[in-house]
């Protein structure tokens, strides 16, 4: 929670906006001088707003706020260093979202930059010289993403995993999600 900070001088007081002969008033200065306490805060927040809306320099208590902004999803459980880095990466994400890079490394940003993540998909695009030949792929439309945790539980970056997969592959898509490695800490 944001609010009054002692010792912060607000670099506008509001006294040296009145005209002169009120600035020389002694109940002014100090009434008005409760308004600079308040507001000094406000400049400094204002003065400083682009390390407010950097995922990198962001207080922790704003990344909630700034994910919000970038249509993400942050688990409490994740430490403050990998919740920036899901926040800086996730318009290249939206961006791709769909495509077999945009799910491996949306898997790959819920599981932990640790985790190796594999994704298959059954259909592709392809040409041949020979008419009628074999189409690529499987007919089955379906994504399989295999995940080897280098720690962790399981089934807490399962659910993860399956919560990150809803937003990047296409919803008429089947998603099938292997999780090995990383055993219960």
């Amino acid at each position: 929670m944001r609010g009054v900070i002692g010792g912060l001088d607000s670099p506008v007081p509001v006294i040296d906006r009145l005209p002169a002969v009120l600035q020389e008033d002694e109940f002014l200065q100090r009434f008005l001088g409760a308004f600079d306490t308040s507001l000094a805060p406000v400049f400094a927040v204002l003065d400083n707003l682009d390390s407010y809306l950097r995922p990198q320099t962001t207080p922790p208590d704003f990344l909630d706020w700034l994910a919000g902004w970038v249509d993400v999803e942050l688990d409490a459980a994740w430490s403050v260093e990998h919740r920036r880095r899901i926040v800086a990466g996730a318009a290249a994400l939206h961006r791709r979202a769909g495509t077999a890079a945009g799910i491996r490394d949306a898997m790959l940003l819920a599981a932990g930059p640790e985790a190796e993540v594999a994704v298959t998909e059954s259909g592709a695009s392809a040409w041949s010289g020979t008419p009628h030949g074999a189409l690529p792929g499987t007919p089955a439309a379906e994504v399989r993403i295999a995940v080897k945790l280098a720690s962790g539980d399981e089934a807490e970056a399962r659910r993860r995993l399956e919560r990150a997969a809803r937003r990047v592959v296409p919803a008429h898509i089947r998603t099938v999600i292997e999780v090995t490695g990383g055993g219960a800490t």
